[in-house]
């Protein structure tokens, strides 16, 4: 989750560009919109929520791996957390 006030920002205007996609495909599905038009939309919004996801667990990896810096074992936790959260996010 974005901490500061300017990823918080930066977040909230991704997922509303997001929603704002999605109220476009639903008005083209409405309508009985041609398959291509469809599915580039479709893609689009798949590139922008998969964006959304690299954004928010960059952010979560920065601040895992500064909150252990010090402390090496701390440090492995974290490591492991990170190979979870990656594993998680591959399937």
């Amino acid at each position: 989750m974005p901490h500061t006030p300017t990823e918080k920002k930066r977040v909230l205007t991704r997922v509303r560009r997001i929603r704002g996609q999605l109220d476009a495909l639903e008005q083209a599905l409405e309508k009985g919109a041609d398959c291509a038009p469809v599915l580039q939309q479709v893609a689009a919004i798949r590139g922008a929520i998969n964006g959304l996801m690299a954004g928010v667990l960059e952010s979560h990896l920065r601040e895992e791996f500064v909150e252990c810096a010090g402390d090496r074992d701390a440090a492995s936790g974290s490591i492991e957390n990170v190979v979870s959260l990656v594993r998680s996010y591959l399937r």
